[in-house]
């Protein structure tokens, strides 16, 4: 299709007397990495919130392949295929790896109670199908050998890669990924931005919150900076690197000077 995937139009909430989003317009371009920066407080979160359905815009609109997503609950968007993890890791801690991301498939299962209770065949061909794509999911995220571990036992970067492949269980067409670099070693991260870039390969649209520039800059196409609830920037990392109100507002002159070479 023409077009691009996620279509935000003056996307604006408040929360009594104050805005947190404030007329913010940007797209996403399928098969694209696209960037949501800005500093803290600037409604990067809120944004990823009122996309996903998490809270409702007070104005706005939200369209995915030009179909609006305004109204739909978030389980309904997720069947539109949009996707998304969070700044703080949320898994079921005492279910294996395995199990975690077969919960992430849940919305394409269409078995009646009847069929789960009594494990009628097509019941059982459906959980063996699940079994093998979550195994194959894991194994795209390089966790395929701690499929049997409880989640809450893996270290933080592969629980933030557990999280990723939950939400691929559900076979997203956005996948939008908040903060998923925090708190990793550099070698978690490189893992990371390779894993982003097979994904991408794979024909996954990105849509990404990430505070480190130098990551962010390295993988995005295009990037859209927010200050103070509403976009101040956009453009190909290079322009948005050099821009000096994106400078003033939130990278400084240092980390500015730092990304030059990345040109």
């Amino acid at each position: 299709m023409s077009g691009p995937l996620l279509d935000v139009r003056d996307l604006t909430v408040r929360f009594g007397g104050l805005t947190a989003v404030s007329g913010v317009t940007f797209q996403v371009t399928r098969g694209t990495i696209h960037g949501l920066i800005g500093p803290n407080g600037a409604g990067k979160t809120t944004a990823f919130n009122l996309i996903s359905g998490m809270i409702p815009q007070s104005s706005g609109t939200v369209s995915m392949d030009g179909q609006t997503l305004d109204g739909l609950p978030t389980w309904g968007r997720t069947q539109r295929g949009l996707a998304r993890t969070f700044q703080n890791i949320r898994m079921f801690r005492e279910m294996s790896a395995l199990e975690n991301v077969m919960a992430g498939a849940h919305l394409r299962t269409s078995e009646s109670l009847p069929s789960i209770v009594f494990r009628l065949p097509h019941f059982r061909l459906q959980e063996r199908r699940a079994v093998k794509d979550a195994r194959d999911i894991l194994d795209c995220v390089g966790l395929s050998d701690q499929a049997n571990r409880p989640g809450g036992d893996l270290p933080y970067g592969d629980q933030r890669r557990l999280e990723i492949a939950r939400a691929l269980a559900s076979s997203p067409r956005l996948l939008m990924l908040d903060e998923p670099a925090a708190g990793m070693n550099p070698s978690e991260k490189q893992r990371l931005i390779e894993l982003i870039g097979k994904l991408s390969a794979q024909g996954v649209t990105l849509l990404l919150v990430e505070h480190d520039m130098h990551f962010v800059m390295n993988l995005c196409d295009r990037i859209t900076v927010l200050n103070f609830g509403a976009k101040i920037a956009e453009g190909p990392p290079a322009e948005v690197r050099a821009n000096p109100t994106v400078i003033e507002a939130y990278l400084g002159a240092k980390v500015a000077r730092s990304l030059e070479t990345l040109a």
